[in-house]
């Protein structure tokens, strides 16, 4: 495991981690009610994976960093950073995270059953990179996306995704020039298929919605001026990538 990030805390009880098969990891920016109905779906619907739940908190919220202190324990760690970008933040999970499969979690998700098993069996497939319940498909171009069932898509939103930690670590991680999420799930998904490695979809996983907390506590004029920059960066690295496109 490499060392904590610089600017971040790890108590501990945390430390060193054991190895695990699968680290659940979810970014944090506040909303401890929303974070603890999804750790506790997450734990409730995982009892039989060999897995460590880690939080990393991207946020100075004193009521957020108050809970993270109750559900703190040996299967569930908790990462602290000075609040830095949305890719920043994942990057510094990835680092730390004990283990061999990552699934990212948007907080406002809820699992209704175990996700991690399909998960785990779509990427046990050599060819595969990247598993979601949730994917989209360019039209001739990847100036446009529009949701598709799969299985085969082109990215994977980032509500629940699945991929191998040494794959994202040899891509870089995430783009951390992305400090707003929109659009960072996408670019992380060209990052691993540039390497030649698919994106699939993995249909009928048990997993419900909520509020997207970040994307309600922007104003419309906001979050239209984050998205376009991002989509731009977006666009600056693999706007002429049409052979990544799925055919």
């Amino acid at each position: 495991m490499a060392d904590t990030p610089v600017g971040s805390t790890l108590s501990e009880r945390a430390l060193p981690p054991a190895p695990r098969r699968l680290t659940i990891l979810t970014v944090l920016h506040g909303w401890p009610d929303d974070a603890q109905r999804w750790l506790d779906s997450i734990l409730r619907h995982h009892v039989t994976h060999d897995l460590e739940v880690l939080l990393v908190v991207n946020s100075g919220d004193p009521l957020l960093l108050a809970w993270t202190e109750r559900v703190e324990s040996e299967r569930v760690r908790v990462l602290k950073l000075e609040p830095e970008g949305f890719g920043a933040a994942v990057n510094a999970g990835l680092r730390v995270a004990a283990g061999e499969y990552v699934i990212l979690f948007d907080p406002g998700t809820e699992a209704t059953g175990d996700l991690a098993g399909p998960l785990l069996e779509t990427l046990a497939k050599p060819e595969v990179g990247i598993a979601a319940a949730y994917g989209v498909r360019g039209v001739g171009t990847v100036k446009h996306f529009h949701d598709h069932p799969g299985p085969e898509v082109d990215a994977v939103e980032g509500y629940c995704m699945a991929f191998r930690r040494d794959d994202a670590l040899a891509v870089g991680g995430f783009d951390e020039k992305f400090r707003f999420y929109r659009i960072a799930d996408f670019e992380f998904s060209f990052r691993i298929r540039s390497t030649g490695k698919r994106a699939m979809v993995v249909a009928g996983l048990p997993l419900r919605r909520h509020q997207h907390r970040l994307w309600e506590a922007e104003s419309e004029e906001r979050r239209e001026k984050l998205s376009k920059k991002n989509f731009y960066r977006f666009l600056d690295r693999w706007g002429k990538r049409t052979d990544l496109l799925v055919d």
